[in-house]
């Protein structure tokens, strides 16, 4: 079996980046030359890693069920640079759900690089559904995400716990009780996070719970985008509490209490630890250890 770093590291950035012609940038290679490193890989190994349709590569069970081994052979050779085998070094990769990654992550990263500071970190924001796509096509080495998730392949650890809070502008008529009940629900006009995000489906079940629905009035991407909307009197919106935190405490928003049930699980997303790297399995020890 003549395998060659060549090839896997093609085969890992095609996986990575979705496209072949990226792959071969990233790796200066031409497309061609690229396109024939995988067939030999194919054949060395006697299974497809990739299905072809057009100019579209998708990723085969085959290619899903060897690519944490390959990144672990190419994390090792990498490894070889640094002359001190208790040095954790390297590029890691953490893709993370919108509150996460703009309330927990930044310092949390911040204090894994003092501890090693021959990681490289790459930090990716994107909604809970992206999130597992990205882990399943390579493209992050540790999901961490705000929603309920299920996969078949991924490892889901449950991590923290948050909670959503309803709330409106000061001069909302609701804001002076404070209080949204079961009855004023579906006649607000609703700012939410789009489908997809974990805040959106733990929003939907508490919902589904009640037995009741909502006029959805804007679904935003951007939690910034929804405290401003609702600043501006649009509507009644629902983010995390430490999203909206700062704004409850100058006054520029008002958290309301309702009867609905918004306590929600943080988990880390992995392959499962026999398939990850050391330094992805020392971020996650890390990730459960410390509390910021």
């Amino acid at each position: 079996m003549a395998i060659t770093l060549r090839q896997l590291r093609i085969f890992e950035a095609t996986a990575r980046l979705g496209r072949l012609t990226q792959a071969a940038d990233e790796q200066a290679l031409s497309q061609s030359a690229a396109s024939q490193a995988l067939k030999e890989l194919e054949s060395s190994l006697d299974y497809r890693l990739f299905n072809r349709r057009g100019r579209d590569l998708l990723m085969t069970d085959s290619g899903q069920d060897v690519l944490p081994r390959i990144r672990e052979i190419l994390d090792l050779v990498d490894s070889l640079k640094n002359p001190d085998r208790n040095a954790l070094c390297g590029h890691l990769r953490v893709v993370a759900s919108v509150t996460i990654g703009c309330y927990l992550l930044p310092n949390l990263m911040a204090e894994f690089i003092k501890c090693y500071p021959g990681v490289e970190p790459d930090l990716q924001i994107a909604n809970t559904r992206q999130v597992i796509e990205r882990l399943e096509k390579g493209q992050a080495h540790i999901g961490m995400i705000e929603g309920p998730a299920l996969h078949k392949q991924l490892q889901i650890t449950p991590w923290r716990e948050d909670s959503l809070e309803v709330f409106c502008h000061p001069d909302h008529t609701l804001a002076g009780a404070g209080v949204l009940t079961r009855e004023q629900i579906p006649d607000q006009r609703w700012i939410l996070r789009e489908q997809g995000s974990g805040t959106r489906a733990i929003f939907n079940q508490a919902l589904q719970r009640l037995g009741v629905q909502a006029s959805v009035a804007l679904a935003l991407n951007r939690q910034e985008a929804i405290k401003q909307s609702v600043k501006a009197g649009l509507g009644i919106g629902c983010l995390s509490r430490l999203s909206v935190a700062e704004e409850v405490r100058a006054g520029e928003l008002v958290v309301l209490e309702t009867p609905l049930e918004l306590s929600r699980q943080l988990s880390l997303v992995t392959w499962p630890v026999d398939q990850g790297s050391t330094l992805t399995m020392t971020f996650v020890d890390f990730l459960e250890r410390t509390r910021i």
